[in-house]
Parts: C-alpha cells; sequence; structure tokens
C-alpha cells in the first residue's frame, strides 16, 4: 500500500526554495563586485607566526668553539620581532644553496627557548671531515648572511605525561645540544623536570659546550652533567664508553626515562647496553637514528647491488632530470648532487617531507628508517631521503619547498 504524505502549503514553499539555492547562489556570486577578500582571522594570523612555512633568517653572530672545531650560528629574523616558540630539544631544518646543489639540513636548536621571545635561535655546528653542509657552513657562514629555514620540527622533548620526572640523557659529540637547550629550559623555568646527562667526548679539551653546560649545572641543581671520556683517564671525569653499568651507577632510585642523542655507532652501542637495563620500552626515547652510512651491512640488503651506479629519472611537475644515483647513497642526495629542488626536513625517513612515488625500479628502506605508514608502502611510495636505489628508478618527486 502506497504511504500517502500530506504536505502543507508551507513545507512545499520550502521544498521549492530549498530546489532553487542552487540557483540563487549562483546568482549572488555573479552580482558580486570582483575584489579581493582581505579577512583578517586572529586565530589564522596567531597559527602562522607559531607555525611559518619557512622563516627568513639572518645570522646575527657566530661564536667559536676552537675546543671542539665547532660554531654556533645566533639567527635572528631578517625583519626583526620574535621567532616562533619551540619545545626544547626540537630542531630547524636549514635550506642551503652550495654550489649548483640545493640542499637541507637538519640542527637542534642549542639555545632555551625563551630566546625565541628575544628573536634568536641557535644553532651548533661542528666540522665534519668528508662531509659536505657542516664545513661548508663553517668557512663560509658570517655575521649578516640570509638563510631559509623551516619553523622548529620534531617531538624529542619532554613531556610531563608520557616522560617520567627523572631523565637521563645520553648524549655523544656535537649531539649535546637539544640538551643543552632542555638544560637552558630547566635553569630558565619553562620546562620543570630533573636532567643528568651523560656526556661522551674523547678527551677533556675536546668536550664541546663544555663551558655553558657546566654553568647551567652550577647555578641549577635540577641539571646535572657526567662527562664520559673515550681516549683519557682523568680525575673527576668517568672513562670508557656509556655502558650499562655508568647507567645504573648514575640513575635514579626511582623510575627514570632515557633520552638518546649521538652518533650512529653510539646509537648502535648503547641501544645493546640498554637492553640489558630491562626497561619499558616506553621509557628509552632515542632521537632521529639518521641515515645509516653503510646501508650495504643492513639486513636483507642485497650484496650484488653494493657499488653499483644506476639511473634515476626524476619528475617534477612539467619537469623531467635523468640523473646517476649510487647504490650506497639515498636517493635524495643524488638528486642534492644534481642540483634538483627536492623538498626534505628530517633526513631520517620519519617526518615524511619528502614523500614521493615511485613508478618503477626496486629500492631498499632500512628496518629502522622506514617511517612510511603501511598505505605508503602497499601503493607505492616511498622517503628518498632513507631509499637507496637497487635499479634504474622512475620517481615523482612533489615541487620543493620548506
Amino acid at each position: 500500500m502506497a504511504l500517502k504524505v500530506k504536505i502543507s502549503l508551507i513545507g512545499a514553499l520550502d521544498m521549492l526554495k530549498f530546489k532553487n539555492m542552487a540557483a540563487d547562489r549562483e546568482k549572488a556570486i555573479q552580482a558580486a563586485p570582483a575584489r579581493e577578500i582581505k579577512a583578517d582571522f586572529p586565530i589564522n594570523n596567531n597559527a602562522k607566526a607559531l607555525h611559518p612555512d619557512y622563516l627568513d633568517l639572518v645570522v646575527k653572530e657566530v661564536v667559536d668553539h676552537p675546543e671542539a672545531d665547532a660554531k654556533s650560528f645566533i639567527l635572528a629574523r631578517a625583519e626583526g620581532g620574535p621567532l616562533p616558540y619551540f619545545r626544547a630539544g626540537q630542531y630547524i631544518s636549514l635550506k642551503l644553496p652550495i654550489g649548483g646543489s640545493f640542499l637541507s639540513r637538519p640542527y637542534s636548536i642549542s639555545s632555551g627557548p625563551k630566546w625565541a621571545l628575544d628573536g634568536m635561535y641557535a644553532v651548533t655546528v661542528k666540522a665534519n671531515p668528508g662531509g659536505f653542509a657542516a664545513d661548508w657552513m663553517l668557512d663560509n657562514l658570517k655575521a649578516g648572511d640570509k638563510i631559509t629555514a623551516s619553523g622548529p620540527l620534531g617531538d624529542f622533548y619532554y613531556d610531563k605525561y608520557r616522560d617520567c620526572r627523572h631523565v637521563l640523557a645520553l648524549a655523544g659529540g656535537s649531539s649535546i645540544t637539544p640538551f643543552l637547550s632542555m638544560a637552558y629550559a630547566i635553569q630558565d623555568g619553562v620546562e620543570d623536570f630533573d636532567m643528568t646527562i651523560l656526556y661522551g667526548s674523547a678527551t677533556a679539551d675536546t668536550i664541546m659546550l663544555r663551558k655553558e653546560l657546566e654553568e647551567i649545572a652550577a647555578a641549577c641543581p635540577k641539571v646535572k652533567v657526567v662527562h664520559v671520556l673515550s681516549d683519557e683517564e682523568k680525575e673527576g671525569f668517568e672513562h670508557g664508553f656509556i655502558t650499562a653499568d655508568l647507567i645504573r651507577k648514575y640513575a635514579p632510585a626511582e623510575e627514570y626515562s632515557v633520552f638518546i642523542c649521538g652518533p650512529e655507532a653510539m646509537y648502535r652501542f648503547v641501544g645493546r647496553e640498554i637492553e640489558k637495563l630491562g626497561l619499558p620500552r616506553r621509557l628509552v626515547r632515542p632521537e632521529m637514528l639518521g641515515v645509516t652510512k653503510e646501508v650495504w651491512k643492513q639486513p636483507g640488503y642485497p650484496a650484488e647491488a653494493k657499488d653499483k651506479v644506476f639511473r634515476l629519472t626524476v619528475k617534477q611537475g612539467p619537469e623531467e632530470y635523468g640523473i646517476d644515483a649510487a647504490a650506497g647513497e639515498p636517493l635524495l642526495v643524488a638528486m642534492e648532487r644534481a642540483g634538483v629542488k627536492a623538498p626534505s626536513r628530517c633526513r631520517s625517513g620519519q617526518c615524511g617531507w619528502c614523500r614521493s612515488r615511485l613508478l618503477s625500479g626496486r629500492v631498499y628502506a632500512p628496518e629502522e628508517n622506514d617511517g612510511r605508514r603501511w598505505a605508503d608502502k602497499e601503493y607505492g611510495y616511498v622517503h628518498p631521503c632513507a631509499t637507496f636505489p637497487l635499479s634504474d628508478i622512475t620517481l615523482e618527486v612533489p615541487g620543493e619547498y620548506l
């Protein structure tokens, strides 16, 4: 039996009005003047200030650290004013036009968050023999030079809802920088936790940022610094490497978190030592590892690919590039060397900023760097910063942006 619905005159008029809505809206649009919309929304302005697409910075000052063959670059906005606030331990990605190449490098902010309110960040760069970006910065960047950077990035910072009240920070060499930022934050009252830093260096005379660390430790009882010297035995210093026994020696009686930041060799050694402690995985927080320099030693890497050079075809919008790509280097490095402006930030396979589509060819991504989502693996997307060619490759790469 058909259902009979009685519609009142008012209801019929409402239905007719709804039916004509699209046509009425189009008439209103066509009748409106063609002028630019200049709406200004405070919430959008705040979001842009805190999370900018990029920052135009100028080198305000260069501080030399000759004992460690390093320099701190004090950066400020080119137009002046405060910089986006950040969490101690985060990094910024610097865009560096070197020769005919365009590359990015992530550097932890070594200054405290309060510096940002005064319009300054500091990044500390150590010489890297045989490297590219670090040595170029040390030799060329000077006060007054302009540089483009991302806003603050990364999640290597203290969170009271996730981390224990006491943090045992394990650092090696130039990777002390995020912990120096955390120490400043604790001293300034920005963060509230206790931190013991076990800091590995070769000798006492080559400890990077030693003066800054020890001044904070002397003034702030919540920060303690223990220097561990690998190449020298000296009174007042620990000797050797950061082992499970050394961690136990300085660990508090209560539950604690372990933060780790250092070179690849340190991660591999300290990782095995931490396993001996039996800590829950949730209490161990490594900074991004960076991509291995010896990918052929990784599990599952095909031995026959080592030392080969393949052809990489890059499709980027209407442009197409054909370049060489060595099996032992990430696809991103090959593109940068050839002058292709490819997007990147973390350079560790985690953030996804360089996400590109693999159109053809075979690649290898180390499991420890493979931060792709399941869907990206399933549908042929890769992170070029942590992906190595195993054959000739065709890659669709998004346009360069910070």
